[in-house]
């Protein structure tokens, strides 16, 4: 006899929760994520020279980049409920169709106006696909590992974002910004579309009944409603984001400003993203033993401090320690959203829930991406904006905390009867 049901499912079905195919499944939905995370990175490394060649101040030149995240939060949603009711390929099809001919569009602009719609109509769009309703597919695929799968699928958004600022980096003096944005686009339409093609299997009945009990049970100890617990994840998911965003969407700027140059802003980013690959999986190891709630907790007050730190270094060396630490806190807070929903909310409808959790993130980050630009005009200086994201952060601890309490105070008296 088998030690465990698990074992005995995964023996009676491949394609069951935690088997072999999920792990292939698993390492292909980490490229697809990583090749249409470009969408979210490429406009922050070209916005010093979108700003010259438009001739236009720090906030216009920020509004493509709120713009592209706005279209990622109206992607995520969209196809996020797409892919609850006609699985991930279709939203993946989609992605790499708008990305590719979102990036020729976007590299062959005129003016700030059309640069700015095809960030928002199509990069945008694109791009979502590859963060929560990935993140929702692949929740399905595991059960004893969902947080470490669901966490490395997120890294593949800051992988990304470690890798395609270090490439444009390396091709804009030789080609131009344009031509980058144009072969980026070709690159990720000839790989992201026949990729599609592998994730055509759907969870059996079997599992997605499984899990349908599993999140009743959990459910109870928060003692909320799921339209409530919803909002208030939204409400910490915008919060924890407007103060993420200062960091990840003006590093380069300010480095510029400073004097160090933006490519040394790029490195600083490509550290941040790439130290934040190592909390994301971090974080999915420490959810699978205390749950997302705690990690999320941990992670947010974590965040706050880095944040505090930009506030009183601003050497080049000592901004690049700064930018590690922050990478090393904040990497694993945004995909802790995604375990806490299939933890606590429907499974069925896990790409809508994730997908409104998670845009609500991405909003957040639009919000401070746009209004540290609007700081910095006023005030010249990043000083307030820093200061800015420290505020957001401890609304979102502040939320984060209470959800925490009130799950631990629930839950803590069946356990205690039980042990009696």
């Amino acid at each position: 006899m088998s030690n465990s049901p698990a074992a005995d499912l995964r023996a009676a079905d491949p394609y069951s929760p935690d088997s072999a195919y999920a792990y292939g499944r698993l390492a292909v939905s980490l490229l697809i994520a990583t090749i249409v995370g470009a969408g979210m990175w490429a406009v922050i490394v070209v916005l010093p020279q979108v700003q010259v060649e438009f001739g236009i101040d720090r906030s216009a030149a920020s509004a493509p980049y709120t713009f592209m995240m706005l279209g990622f939060a109206f992607g995520t949603i969209v196809l996020g409920r797409m892919a609850d009711r006609t699985g991930i390929v279709v939203p993946v099809l989609i992605a790499g169709s708008c990305l590719g001919v979102g990036f020729v569009l976007a590299g062959l602009a005129p003016n700030l106006l059309v640069f700015s719609a095809a960030h928002g109509l199509l990069i945008g769009i694109g791009t979502g696909t590859g963060f929560a309703p990935m993140m929702a597919d692949i929740s399905h695929w595991f059960v004893k590992r969902r947080g470490l799968a669901v966490v490395v699928v997120a890294s593949g958004n800051y992988l990304a974002g470690t890798i395609w600022p270090l490439l444009m980096n390396w091709t804009m003096p030789l080609v131009g910004w344009r031509e980058t944005y144009i072969g980026i686009g070709v690159f990720i339409a000839a790989t992201v579309i026949p990729l599609a093609l592998f994730m055509r299997r759907r969870p059996s009945a079997r599992t997605m009944a499984q899990a349908e009990e599993a999140t009743k049970i959990a459910g109870a100890d928060v003692g909320l409603s799921s339209r409530l617990l919803l909002a208030l994840l939204i409400v910490a998911g915008f919060a924890c984001c407007a103060a993420m965003s200062m960091p990840q969407v003006h590093i380069v700027a300010y480095c510029g400003d400073l004097g160090y140059g933006v490519a040394r802003g790029a490195e600083m980013l490509s550290l941040m993203l790439f130290l934040g690959i190592v909390s994301r999986i971090g974080s999915g190891i420490v959810s699978d033993a205390i749950g997302g709630t705690a990690t999320l907790l941990i992670g947010s007050f974590m965040q706050g401090l880095a944040l505090l730190l930009y506030l009183y270094f601003d050497g080049l060396t000592s901004l690049f320690v700064v930018s590690g630490i922050f990478g090393l806190f904040q990497g694993g807070i945004v995909p802790m959203y995604a375990v806490i929903c299939r933890e606590l909310l429907p499974p069925r409808e896990a790409g809508a829930k994730i997908g409104l959790v998670v845009s609500a993130t991405i909003v957040g980050m639009a919000f401070g991406g746009y209004f540290s630009g609007v700081i910095y005009d006023l005030t010249s200086s990043y000083r307030m904006a820093f200061l800015n994201g420290v505020m957001w952060n401890g609304v979102n601890l502040a939320v984060v905390g209470w959800l925490f309490w009130r799950r631990q105070k629930l839950s803590s008296k069946p356990r205690f009867a039980a042990a009696s």
